[in-house]
Parts: C-alpha cells; structure tokens; sequence
C-alpha cells in the first residue's frame, strides 16, 4: 500500500487590523468542511506573524512531516482574488513583525538567491482552477509583498524539501464568504496535488 500523501497548509495569526487573520480562517473552515479528502494526510499549522518565528517552525515543519507539498496561506489587504504567488524575493525586508523587529539586513536567508520560484505551474493551477469554480477569481502574482508572506514562502522554497506554495487570499466578505475562500483553496490545492502526482 502506497503512503499517504502529506500535506501542511499553514495560516497566520493577527496583525495590524486584521484583527481576524482570513488566512487562519480559511485554512481551518478547509479542514473543517472536509479537508483535501480521505486520501490526503493534511496538517493545518498556525503562525504567528513574527520573522523568528517563521524561522524556528518552518524547518521543523518540513523535518517532522515530510510533507510533498507546503502551502502558506496569508490575507492581503489589496487582494480582491485567491492569488497564487508563483516566486518569492530574498531581500528588502523593512517592515517590522508584530514582535517591532525585521529581519537583519533585510534579508531572509544570507546565503540564499535573489528570488526562488516554485516547482509548481501556478498559472496553469489558476486557470484549471477558475473552470472548476467560475464564480471564485483565481489569479498568480510574481510580488508577494516583502513581509512575512514572502518571508514564510522564500524560507520554503530555501529548504528545497518538497513542493511549496503561497497562496494570499483576500479579507473576509469584501468579496468572498469564509466558505468561499475555503471552497477556492481546496480546489487550488488539489490541483496542486494533482500536478505533483502526474510528474
């Protein structure tokens, strides 16, 4: 009997005004209202909005799950659509965390590239996904923002570990319902899945 199929899909905590995280909420309605089925081991994991900590949990993550996929989930303010962001930037990290720090020099990893991309086809995952569900607007995005959702996604891609992915979705009910952005990050996810089985 072939192993499961590990999946951890991380979401953050407050910060600023999002005093409710829509990227926490939509992560846990997802497992809520059924996960990414029977044949999927899905681990849901919060994060607190601080650089250290994305430092000390996501390599853990990684090591204790062995998971074939990572996804991060986090809120844009600007964000009128599930976006899918296709590549992470290394440098200019200026703003601070909750915790009032950034990190050094504005940089993630010292050692690191300029910009990491992920392994998975997230233009194609978005318009896979907008047949599937068209009343839920699917986009990719090549700027993550420069704070911690670029963060918590370059580390990732660093780790070279598995498949990562970082999906923003917008605030909840500016357009979508909690049960809408879980029904769009569902379907994005498993696409993802499918696209790394097919390899």
């Amino acid at each position: 009997m072939a192993p499961p199929f590990k999946v951890v899909v991380t979401g953050f905590g407050p910060f600023r005004d999002h005093k409710v995280n829509a990227s926490w909420v939509t992560v846990q309605k997802m497992k809520e209202t059924g996960g990414l089925g029977s044949d999927i081991e899905l681990e849901i994991v919060h994060i607190e909005v601080e650089y250290g900590t994305v430092d000390q949990v996501v390599p853990k993550l990684w090591k204790q799950h062995k998971p074939q996929l990572m996804v991060h989930v986090g809120v844009s303010g600007r964000a009128k659509s599930i976006t899918l962001e296709e590549c992470a930037k290394n440098t200019t990290y200026a703003t601070q965390d909750n915790s009032g720090k950034c990190p050094r020099n504005g940089c993630c990893k010292k050692s690191g590239d300029s910009c990491l991309k992920s392994s998975l086809d997230m233009k194609k995952i978005a318009e896979e996904a907008k047949k599937i569900n068209p009343d839920i607007e699917i986009e990719t995005s090549k700027e993550a923002g420069r704070y911690l959702c670029e963060y918590i996604y370059y580390t990732s891609l660093h780790l070279k570990k598995g498949a990562s992915a970082f999906v923003h979705v917008p605030p909840l009910n500016r357009k979508y319902t909690e049960e809408e952005l879980a029904t769009g990050l569902r379907t994005v996810i498993t696409l993802m899945i499918d696209q790394i089985r097919s390899r």
